[in-house]
Formats: C-alpha cells, structure tokens, sequence
C-alpha cells in the first residue's frame, strides 16, 4: 500500500511492508498478552481468554512466514516491580506455543521498574540483538512504557497488522465517520473520562452518557441524587460541558437506586441485606444510591443506536455485574449489536458485557485497548504511534 493510498489516520505511520529484508534476521514483538488467568484444582494456571493472543496471530505468522526469528514480550497483571511467581508467563507461554510454534515469549517486562519509568536503560537491554521491532500492542500504546517508545527510536519498526486496525478504525471514526455518530460513554468516575467526553461532544451527533459518572452531570444541573457517585470537583467541567456542547446529551431520566443500607451483591462487605431497589427519577431520596440506568433511559439510548450511522460504546450504564443492575448494559449491548449502523466497542468492560452476553460477535469492531481507545479520541494520537512514526524506515521520515 503506498502513502498516498493509505487511510489518513495511517499516515506517516510504518505497517509490516516498511520493514527491511527479515530473512533470518530477529524480530522484537511488543504484544499485550495481559490475559485473564484460571487456577486449576491442582494449583496449575492457565489462560482463561486467549483473545488478545488470537488477536496478534496474524502478525506474528506474517512475521515467521518472512524467515524472521520471532521474540514477543509483553506485561502480565500489576508486579510490584519484582518477580512475583502469580504473574509469570509461563501459563501465557504454553498457551502461545500451541498457537505461534516457533514464537519465543520473554518474562514479564514489569519485573523490571524501569518497564514502567520508560528507562532508556532498559530499552537498550530489550533490543539488544534485535534487527526490528514491531508493536503490536495497542492496549499499552497510551503509556510511555520503554518496550513502547524505546525500540523505535533504535531499530526499524513497524506497527502490527491488528494495532493498524485499531488506528484505522478509531481514526476514521474522527475524521469521517457516517452519520449520525453516537457515543455512548459509562464507567464509573467522570474524571476518568471528562476529556473524552468534551472531545466527543464536539464530533458526535448524539452523546449519551451512563453509569456512575452521570451522577457528576446530573449534580451539576442541580438534581439530588442522593448518595450516588458524585465527583465534586467535576462539578464545573460538567457545567461547562452542559452548556458547551455541540452534541445532543442523553442523561439518565430514571435510574435503578439502592435503598439505604444495601449493598451489591459482590463487593468488600458481603454481609447484612442486599436491600430493595426501585426504579426512581432523576432526583433520588436521602442516602439512596444509583446503580444503573431506569427502562426509559435504556429505551432512549437504544432508539438513538438503532438510528445511528456510527456508534462507538465505552463502559457500562450500571453496575452490570449485579443482575440487579445490569437491565441497563443489557439493552445498550443489545442495541449496539442489532443496529445497522457501524459499530464499535472500546475495549475494557463494555467487552466484558459483551462476552457476558454472547454478542461479540455481532459488532463490527471490539477494541483490544479500552484506556488506548479513549486517549486516541481525546488526543487524536498517542505516544507509541508517534514513536513508530519516528522510526528511521517510516514513511517521508528524513533519516538525516
């Protein structure tokens, strides 16, 4: 594919055809095997979800098929930057060798702190005996991680065949996606996600925003909403966006709330009575806490989907892994899987409601990276794609 005839969000960016001649020359890959693990009743663990591995298959046979000799390194779970024998790769790395025979798995690079601090040390130690690298870890692409921006500036690179699919898809959602674009926007904290929800005011059509974080929005038009999750100091970005909007904004009109006392069903304290829900407004009585999205905001949200020529979905409208608080996350995920328009899932949780569901396989993209995801509409960029874009052998880059 030449320059001119790539997507525009491509641009500039190095794909597996800008990498030299890999016949017997070693190859890096920058893969993000944070996968699920399951303990076996012998203490064994084992991969419980090999999607984000399957995810990287074709690249890493793209790169054999190429005569490369083919090394992976990726991070597992949250070391303390230290071995942890509960967070080696050895179950990632049985897993891999009935998938990529032939594909060697470093151990967990968090092991070492200097993963994390984006050490120039460390990198150097990582491509040391390497003649490329490719990243094909779009998950971890918002992070200055060394494995993320160190071997760019060091060997000829290139982005996975997956990680451009990523870009290409979220950017094009940027720079034309069909209309009317919908986003429907949950999770839990506002602050998490205040940037992405001004950059997407500005594109989208229709911007529908659920889960705990809508508490903050419906606290800033002066509604009651008891003891639900409230950022305070969001109050006035939350204002700002009310009135700055160029989108229309779908906030709860009802919400599913938690009588005083109750507690979910899973949680810290599993003791006492769960306690009684009701469906209730917008303004909530003293010391009741909203947990998910009422029927009549879940209907309104889906009538926008189905009419939607674009839709991009990131986090659940309620506390879904509590029946009694899923209706919500339900009927969106049901309504982004049946629409006609094109359909995007921003990784994290909304794929776990998702897989919950049966329905992955019925929209149109589901993203290995929700944090990645995010950062990418807010920023419009990320600093491992400006890494691959400075690599020597990327298109219109001056090696001089």
């Amino acid at each position: 594919m030449t320059e001119r005839r790539r997507p525009a969000a491509l641009r500039g960016l190095p794909l597996l055809e800008d990498l030299p001649d890999l016949l017997h020359r070693r190859v890096l890959v920058r893969v993000d095997f944070n996968v699920p693990l399951e303990h076996l009743a012998d203490g064994t663990r084992v991969v419980a979800d090999a999607f984000r591995i399957n995810t990287a298959l074709p690249t890493l046979r793209w790169l054999v098929n190429a005569g490369a000799e083919v090394t992976a390194c990726s991070h597992l779970g949250r070391p303390k930057g230290g071995f942890d024998p509960e967070w080696d790769m050895a179950p990632v790395r049985a897993r891999l060798a009935e998938l990529a025979p032939g594909v060697e798995l470093l151990e967990n690079l968090r092991f070492d702190p200097r993963e994390k601090a984006g050490d120039e040390s460390f990198a150097d130690e990582l491509v040391a005996g390497f003649d490329a690298y490719v990243n094909e870890a779009f998950g971890v692409c918002h992070r200055r991680d060394a494995s993320v921006v160190g071997p760019p500036e060091r060997l000829p690179s290139a982005a996975g065949r997956r990680l451009a699919k990523e870009v290409e898809v979220i950017g094009g959602l940027l720079d034309e996606p069909r209309r009317p674009f919908v986003a429907v926007v949950g999770g839990a904290k506002v602050a998490d996600k205040m940037g992405v929800l001004q950059a997407l005011a500005a594109r989208v059509d229709v911007l529908a925003v659920g889960g705990g974080m809508a508490f903050t929005i419906l606290a800033a038009m002066g509604h009651d909403v008891g003891s639900s999750l409230v950022d305070l100091g969001r109050i006035e970005d939350c204002r700002h966006l009310l009135h700055e909007s160029r989108a229309e904004l779908l906030l709860p009109v009802d919400v599913v709330a938690l009588e005083p006392g109750g507690r979910l069903a899973e949680g810290p304290d599993e003791s006492g009575p769960l306690g009684e829900t009701k469906v209730l407004g917008r303004d909530l009585p003293h010391d009741w806490r909203g947990l998910d999205i009422g029927p009549e905001t879940a209907a309104a949200f889906a009538e926008a989907i189905a009419s939607a020529g674009t839709v991009l979905w990131n986090g659940p409208v309620g506390v879904f892994e509590d029946e009694r608080f899923g209706a919500g996350t339900k009927r969106v995920a049901e309504a982004v899987a049946t629409s006609p328009a094109y359909t995007v899932v921003g990784g994290g949780d909304s794929v776990s409601a998702l897989d919950h569901l049966g329905l992955a396989g019925q929209v149109d993209f589901v993203s290995t990276g929700g944090g990645a995801s995010l950062e990418l509409v807010e920023h419009g960029d990320l600093p491992g794609l400006a890494a691959l874009r400075s690599a020597r052998n990327a298109p219109g880059h001056d090696a001089d």
